[in-house]
C-alpha cells in the first residue's frame, strides 16, 4: 500500500492552462443533452461507419456497442479504451451523467471555490475502470480504483497507462470478505471527497435472465459483462448496504458516499436503510438516457453541508416521491412589485446584519447574502439564553449546543412581484432551516408594511 499513498501524496497535475476550468465544466455538461447523430460521427470516424447503418446502431449488436463507446470516448474525452469480448463495455453517456451530478454534489457542498485537487475513490472499477478516467478528464482529481477480479484489473491497468493516468489512478487490489471501501490506501492526512460505486445489479443468474426476459432481450445480447460484474450475493442493495455498514465507523473521513442503481426500488430500500441509522444528509436522482434507460443515484453524508435541492431531489418518480430529503430551498415570503425595492433590500440586509452570526456576507448588486451561524442567534430563546447565561459561569456557557448552520438568502425581482427565497446550505437540524425562515419571513414583512405605509403618506421617496 506504500505506493498508493505516495502515489495520492504526489496528486494530480493541475488542469491544462489554455482552457479554464469552468470553460471546461461548461463543454462536459453539453455533452449528450441531445443524442448523438451516428452519421455525423460515422463521418468523422472510420472504424464506426463500419458498424453504423445511417442513422442506426444495432444495440443488440456487442461489436457496435464496443465501437461507439470507444468512438465517444476519442472524440468527446481523448481518451483510448480497450476491453476483452467477456467484460462489461460502459454506455459513456450513462457513466457522464454519473460524473456530471458528483461534480454538482461537490461543488454545491462547499464554502471554497470549486474545480480544485481531489482524492476520490471507485469501487469495482471494472476493465474500463471508467469513471476515474472520466473524473480525471474533467477534474484535476486522483482515484483510488478497487476491484476483485484480476482480469478485470489487467485491463484496468491497460487503460489506465495507455491513456497516461499512472499518476492519476491507483488500483488496488480488494479481499473477499474484506472491507469493501479500500480507505487504508489513502492516506490519513488526506481528505477523501467521495466513494462511487456501480455495482453488480443482480442477485443470481436466474434473476438476471429473468429481466432480460421482461424486456425481451436474449441475455447474451443484453450484456457483455462477466457474472462478477453483474451478480452479487443480496444485489445491488447487499452490495451498497456494506458500503453503508463500512461508513457508519468512517464517517466524516469521507465526505459523500455515493452508488448509482440499476432498479428503482433499491432506492427506497436503500433510503429506508439510511433513515434507520438517523442519516438525514443524502441525495436521490435520476439518470435518463434515450427513451428508455434510466439509473438511479443515492448519496449520503456525515459532514453538514447540504447539496443543492436540484442535485438532492433529482428524482422525479411519484413512488419515490416518499424517499426524497428535506427540501433545502423555499419562497420564504413573496410581495407584487413596489416602489421601495432598493431600500427593502437595505432594510433586510440590516437586520440580518445585526444578529451575532459568525459570518455575514451582502451583495448589492445580485442581492443576496450568506449567512453562517453556530447557534439559532435569530431566536427569542436564544436571546434569554444569552442573557442569562451572562450571569453563569464560563463552564456553563460552553455547554450550549452549537452546531455549525449557513443559509443563503436571495431577493428576487420580476416583473410578477418580488419573491425573497433562502436556500439551506448547512446544518444537521431542519428545524434551524424552518425557524429561520420563520424569522425571515417576520422581518421581511414588517418591512415592506413600513415602506408601504411611508409611501401610502408621502413620507417616502425612493432614491
Amino acid at each position: 500500500m506504500a505506493s498508493v499513498r505516495d502515489g495520492v501524496k504526489r496528486l494530480a497535475e493541475a488542469v491544462p492552462t489554455e482552457e479554464t476550468q469552468e470553460r471546461k465544466d461548461q463543454r462536459f455538461r453539453k455533452l449528450y443533452i441531445t443524442p448523438p447523430d451516428f452519421k455525423e460521427i460515422a463521418a468523422l470516424d472510420a472504424e464506426f461507419a463500419t458498424v453504423v447503418q445511417g442513422r442506426d446502431l444495432d444495440f443488440k449488436d456487442p461489436k457496435a456497442v464496443m465501437q461507439l463507446s470507444k468512438t465517444l470516448l476519442k472524440h468527446d474525452f481523448g481518451l483510448a479504451l480497450d476491453l476483452p469480448g467477456n467484460r462489461l463495455c460502459p454506455p459513456i453517456p450513462n457513466r457522464h451523467n454519473y460524473i456530471l451530478w458528483l461534480k454538482d454534489l461537490l461543488d454545491t457542498t462547499t464554502y471554497n471555490t470549486s474545480g480544485g485537487k481531489l482524492v476520490a475513490m471507485d469501487i469495482g472499477t471494472g476493465a474500463s475502470c471508467i469513471y476515474p478516467m472520466l473524473g480525471c478528464t474533467q477534474r484535476p482529481w486522483y482515484f483510488i480504483a478497487s476491484d476483485i477480479d484480476d482480469e478485470s484489473l489487467r485491463w484496468a491497468r491497460r487503460n489506465i497507462e495507455q491513456n497516461h493516468l499512472q499518476t492519476r489512478i491507483k488500483l488496488v487490489k480488494s479481499k473477499p470478505g474484506g472491507p469493501i471501501i479500500p480507505i487504508e490506501a489513502a492516506p490519513a492526512t488526506e481528505d477523501v471527497a467521495f466513494v462511487m460505486t456501480n455495482p453488480p445489479f443482480y442477485k443470481s443468474a436466474a434473476e438476471m435472465d429473468e429481466r432480460a426476459a421482461e424486456k425481451s432481450l436474449p441475455p447474451l445480447t443484453a450484456c457483455t459483462g462477466a457474472p462478477v460484474e453483474m451478480v452479487t450475493d443480496g444485489g445491488e442493495v447487499a452490495f451498497v448496504g456494506r458500503i453503508l455498514d463500512q461508513s457508519l465507523a468512517l464517517r466524516g473521513r469521507i465526505q459523500w458516499y455515493t452508488a448509482m442503481l440499476g432498479f428503482q426500488s433499491s432506492v427506497a430500500a436503500l433510503v429506508l436503510r439510511l433513515r434507520d441509522h438517523d442519516i438525514g444528509n443524502y441525495a436521490v436522482t435520476e439518470f435518463v438516457q434515450g427513451k428508455k434507460t434510466k439509473r438511479w443515484a443515492v448519496a449520503w453524508s456525515f459532514r453538514s453541508m447540504r447539496p443543492r435541492q436540484s442535485i438532492a431531489r433529482g428524482a422525479t418518480a411519484t413512488s419515490l416521491k416518499a424517499s426524497l430529503p428535506a427540501h433545502t430551498e423555499v419562497t420564504v415570503v413573496d410581495f407584487p412589485v413596489f416602489e421601495a425595492i432598493s431600500r427593502f433590500a437595505s432594510r433586510l440586509q440590516s437586520a440580518v446584519s445585526a444578529l451575532e452570526t459568525t459570518h455575514w456576507e451582502w451583495d448589492t448588486q445580485k442581492l443576496e447574502g450568506l449567512l453562517r451561524a453556530t447557534e439559532k442567534v435569530w431566536t427569542r430563546a436564544w436571546r434569554r439564553q444569552k442573557q442569562r447565561g451572562m450571569n453563569t459561569s464560563p463552564e456553563t456557557k460552553d455547554k450550549r449546543v452549537k452546531e455549525d448552520l449557513g443559509f443563503k438568502i436571495q431577493i428576487d425581482v420580476n416583473l410578477d412581484g418580488v419573491v425573497v427565497w433562502c436556500r439551506w446550505i448547512e446544518g444537521q437540524d431542519e428545524s434551524a432551516f424552518v425557524s429561520f425562515n420563520g424569522y425571515l419571513k417576520t422581518t421581511a414583512k414588517n418591512i415592506y408594511s413600513e415602506l408601504e405605509e411611508a409611501t401610502e403618506s408621502g413620507m417616502l421617496a425612493e432614491k
